[in-house]
């Protein structure tokens, strides 16, 4: 399933899911995962704080972290490159070294950096793959936490080494922690592309279940109505 390369009509992006709908999906959506909580997070009392986090396509992480209670902004945007502003053309061939990655911006008094994670690995991606995820391949859809400070760094390596030794899942986790670069936001067209773009087949496939996996396994952290870029 290939994803749409630049912004279309809903009426065009329409008769493509339609003339889609007999075809079969390239890929199964990644399932959700029954995962234990963080067994050390770093509650704070702080009134604003930023994560960035990498996993696949920033269409359906957005959209996940967009219903996500005490989230006030996620973007979709690049980290992890070596390129300065870099565009999605660009980063989409792989040479960039970029990932596609979700920047959120978050209260954590009323949601901590270990529940985002709790999140971000139970229901937005599988954290087992190598540079994919559901149809996407290519190091751009790598698996990455860009932490923004040394208590991020901390939580994020304990938890990831925790569900390893627990097996959580099948296959060890490949995903990597680094101290965050350079974040760029991405194109406007990319923003809110999920609750814009409903009638995507990729979005109907593979972003919607997400989200209904967020209100299914987190109801005290699901929130219906997202927060979007647009109403800022």
């Amino acid at each position: 399933m290939n994803r749409f390369f630049h912004p279309l009509s809903r009426i065009l992006a329409t008769a493509l899911a339609a003339a889609m709908l007999t075809a079969p999906p390239a890929a199964s959506a990644e399932k959700a995962v029954a995962i234990p909580p963080p067994a050390f997070d770093a509650p704070s009392t702080a009134t604003s704080a930023t994560a960035i986090l990498a996993g696949g396509c920033f269409w359906g992480v957005q959209a996940v972290f967009q219903h996500t209670r005490g989230v006030t902004s996620a973007v979709s945007g690049y980290a992890g490159g070596t390129v300065k502003s870099p565009r999605y053309k660009a980063v989409t061939s792989g040479r960039t070294g970029h990932a596609e990655a979700v920047k959120v911006t978050y209260d954590p008094r009323q949601v901590t950096y270990g529940q985002l994670l709790h999140i971000f690995f139970s229901v937005v991606h599988d954290p087992t793959q190598l540079n994919r995820q559901g149809p996407d391949t290519g190091t751009q859809y790598r698996s990455a936490i860009f932490t923004t400070s040394d208590s991020q760094m901390t939580v994020a390596t304990a938890y990831i080494a925790q569900l390893d030794k627990a097996q959580a899942y099948p296959r060890s986790i490949v995903t990597k922690v680094q101290a965050a670069p350079k974040f760029w936001p991405a194109e406007n067209y990319h923003q809110d592309y999920a609750t814009l773009h409903p009638e995507s087949r990729y979005i109907a496939y593979y972003d919607l279940p997400k989200i209904a996996n967020l209100k299914k396994m987190f109801p005290q952290q699901y929130r219906d109505q997202p927060v979007l870029i647009a109403a800022k």
